[in-house]
């Protein structure tokens, strides 16, 4: 019995034995890492460090958008605790503590009471309340949890993302998201290289879950991210905006509108900008004030409201999407405010194609003239007024036609039979031929994101006819019936003029580390040879022949050989109740100079509401405003005809403190005309002041006593005059005229620097707009 005892014993102790080492074999090995993850969640606590976020530059390393420290609210639930005194009695309850907590963040951050106290109870230490809070606020939040003697609450040192020149290139630019992370434009295409890498702060706790000593803590540094340097110039974005916004607002656009600056050589985008835009600083918060008061009244369930918006929806298919929800009844507001700030979000420039109208006739030309389909020193078309194309009759802008015109009077005149005429003779293979070679069928893969592609935007060579002549070949001929997108069209006509080549549009320069050192260069790149150096210096020199004389003379520059072309075109895909096209786009191309293009400036204003939105009227104004900023700030240099030298500007000399007769022996020898004003004989004061510019002829008043000084003169109202009457009627009221814009031909001032019935003093130089009321798409 003994014996067999031992036996059993003996057994039950190897299988024990077994049953415990296949456990810990369990335990140790097979599920080793499960337990150790396990253990390291209740021993470990992790957080994370926020890397700052790489810095955009323009290309004079002027910051466009940068990080700076800001701080990240968190509480800990499980801290939250009953509070006793030294008997035990509670003196302030966990619940007590919550309402507290809850009532003093709430007010302190802007954030919701009722998720506050949500999170409170949670059994975590760590539950972030609000993250990107500035000092100021994180200040406050400090005092309130000393004030209330909270040891619940921290703050963690985090980044926040600030826009120094606040909407300025916001649609290029973009904003980032609430992870600190690119949500559009810029931000999101070079996400990757701007956000860094995130860092990690690993730290013990003991049995009651609380943070052990820094001994047993770890610190994993965060990487910075890199920087961009762009090839937008701030100065230049600037001119851009300043114009385009006075132009949306003259003209009163209804669909926005966007302008791209490009240096044609190289590619490089010196500008891009849509206007109406939005701060990026705060996106989401709808910039247009219009669109504001009217998403006001749709929130209170204003339907009316609501469908007026619907016209400002450019995508189709989600217009009419959000008219069946408003007409239903749903709840559209939140859709209607999430399609509002998408449309002011999106750039414009890459994101909307449009029909280019009569500018897309240079590369009709190029194309012609390259495949020799049109000799310029034989052509000759004679304008009726339109044309018969099939079964269709085809209008020029002009009813009454343009007579008999050679090549180069085409394109002054911006006729669309003679260029359906040169597109006939080009033929539909080699029309399509060009249309591809110059980028127009494929996207140009700018970095951005959101470029619209050109799929079913364009007439299938199928479509077109090779033998016969074609309605489509036709009006493509002349812009219309296809789209492009602005950026496409830009490029395209920068190799037009620049020698042939087919640049790479970009916007990034450079990528740097957070040291100023290079990381990559963005060269210049040519996508290829379109056309002939020769084909594209005889286009170009067409083109300056439409400033000149023809119907971009509004975009004139005294001293610059600017060349353009003007474009009107219509919206085929928007009709009136009728089913009539009424609403268009205006558009002008510029470039400079001509006779060796170094920028160019392509404008589209997107449904204009006036009387008469041709290009030639108010596109190629605000393009000659933009180019006559942007060419001497580029340094490009005056090259003035013997015309324009004799009307030149002149800074008035100083003459205070001169003898009149000295003042005058000044003032005649450089072409100024002066009154001596009083009795005196020494000149106290001089209008024009010192340094002025004025034209030549201008008269320069010298006061010479006390008691003329208090005359002062009253502007007259010369919008609508000509020059010539503009003139008489300011110099009649004892003032000065310097004259802006077209001044050949028939023109009408359409801005005066003072307002009529304005109180000046005798002598001030009152600045005039004009424009040439020729009209032309």
């Amino acid at each position: 019995m003994k014996r067999r005892m031992m036996v059993c014993m003996a057994i039950l102790c190897v299988v024990g034995t077994l049953g415990l080492i296949v456990r810990l074999f369990t335990l140790q090995v097979v599920d080793a890492k499960q337990y150790q993850r396990n253990a390291a969640k209740q021993q470990l606590r992790e957080a994370d460090i926020s890397p700052k976020r790489g810095t955009i530059y323009d290309r004079n390393m002027k910051t466009l958008a940068k990080s700076a420290t800001a701080w990240t609210v968190v509480l800990s639930p499980s801290d939250i605790r009953d509070k006793k005194d030294k008997d035990g009695k509670i003196v302030r309850s966990a619940d007590e503590l919550r309402n507290t907590i809850a009532d003093g963040l709430s007010e302190i951050l802007e954030v919701n009471k009722d998720k506050i106290i949500e999170k409170s109870h949670r059994n975590t230490y760590y539950e972030i309340i609000k993250t990107r809070v500035e000092r100021p606020v994180a200040d406050e939040v400090i005092a309130f949890a000393s004030e209330n003697n909270i040891t619940c609450i921290s703050l963690e040192e985090d980044n926040k993302r600030y826009y120094p020149y606040g909407s300025l290139a916001s649609t290029v630019l973009g904003f980032t998201g609430s992870e600190n992370h690119g949500a559009y434009g810029l931000e999101a295409k070079y996400d990757d290289v701007l956000s860094g890498t995130p860092g990690r702060v690993v730290s013990a706790k003991n049995a009651w879950g609380t943070d052990m000593p820094f001994k047993y803590e770890k610190m994993y540094d965060a990487t910075d991210g890199n920087s961009i340097v762009l090839t937008i110039d701030e100065s230049i974005q600037h001119f851009v905006e300043k114009h385009l916004e006075t132009a949306v607002k003259e003209h009163n656009v209804q669909a926005r509108a966007t302008a791209i600056v490009i240096d044609v050589k190289t590619g490089e985008i010196l500008a891009m900008a849509t206007k109406n835009d939005f701060d990026p600083n705060s996106p989401y918060t709808i910039g247009d004030i219009n669109i504001a008061a009217k998403l006001e009244l749709a929130k209170s369930g204003d339907k009316e409201a609501a469908k007026a918006l619907l016209d400002k929806v450019e995508n189709v298919n989600k217009r009419k999407e959000l008219e069946a929800m408003i007409n239903s009844g749903e709840d559209f507001y939140n859709d209607l405010l999430q399609q509002m700030q998408y449309d002011q979000w999106r750039n414009k420039a890459i994101s909307d194609p449009y029909e280019p109208g009569s500018v897309f006739k240079l590369i009709t030309a190029a194309s012609a003239l390259e495949e020799g389909a049109v000799n310029p020193k034989t052509f000759s078309y004679t304008c009726k007024g339109s044309i018969q194309i099939a079964n269709k009759r085809i209008s020029c802008w002009k009813t009454a036609g343009h007579g008999t015109q050679d090549f180069t009077h085409i394109m002054m005149n911006s006729c669309n039979p003679g260029f359906i005429t040169v597109g006939q003779m080009l033929g539909v293979e080699k029309f399509v031929k060009y249309r591809q070679a110059f980028g127009l069928q494929d996207k140009t893969s700018i970095d951005l994101p959101g470029e619209a592609g050109n799929v079913g935007l364009y007439h299938e060579i199928s479509l077109m006819g090779t033998k016969l002549p074609n309605v489509y070949l036709a009006s493509e001929s002349f812009g219309q019936t296809f789209k492009v997108t602005p950026i496409q069209l830009i490029t395209a006509i920068s190799a037009v003029v620049n020698g042939g080549n087919l640049m790479q549009p970009h916007l990034v320069k450079q990528i740097i580390d957070s040291d100023g050192n290079i990381i990559k260069n963005i060269e210049p790149t040519v996508k290829r040879q379109v056309i002939s150096a020769e084909t594209s210096n005889t286009v170009a020199l067409m083109a300056e022949n439409v400033v000149t004389k023809g119907s971009g003379k509004n975009a004139y520059i005294p001293g610059y050989r600017v060349g353009g072309k003007t474009g009107t075109s219509e919206k085929l895909d928007k009709t009136n109740e009728q089913g009539a096209v009424d609403k268009r786009i205006s558009s002008f191309l510029g470039f400079a100079p001509a006779n060796d293009p170094q920028v160019a400036c392509l404008l589209m204003l997107d449904e204009p509401f006036m009387h008469n939105p041709y290009g030639s009227v108010i596109a190629a104004p605000v393009v000659g405003a933009i180019l006559s900023e942007t060419l001497p700030y580029l340094g490009v240099e005056p090259q003035y005809t013997d015309e324009e030298l004799a009307k030149i500007d002149i800074k008035v000399p100083d003459v205070i403190g001169k003898g009149t007769m000295d003042a005058q022996g000044s003032l005649r020898p450089i072409g100024l005309n002066y009154e001596v004003i009083g009795e005196g004989s020494t000149v106290i004061k001089q209008t024009p002041r010192a340094m002025t510019s004025v034209p030549k002829g201008s008269k320069v008043l010298l006061y010479t006593d006390t008691e003329s000084l208090s005359k002062l003169a009253t502007v007259p109202n010369v919008i609508g005059m000509t020059a010539q009457q503009a003139n008489v009627a300011l110099t009649d009221a004892g003032l000065n005229i310097k004259i802006s814009g077209a001044t050949e031909g028939v023109n009408t001032a359409t801005k005066q620097s003072e307002l009529a019935g304005a109180q000046v003093e005798p002598g001030t130089v009152i600045n005039v707009q004009f424009i040439s009321k020729d009209t032309s798409d």
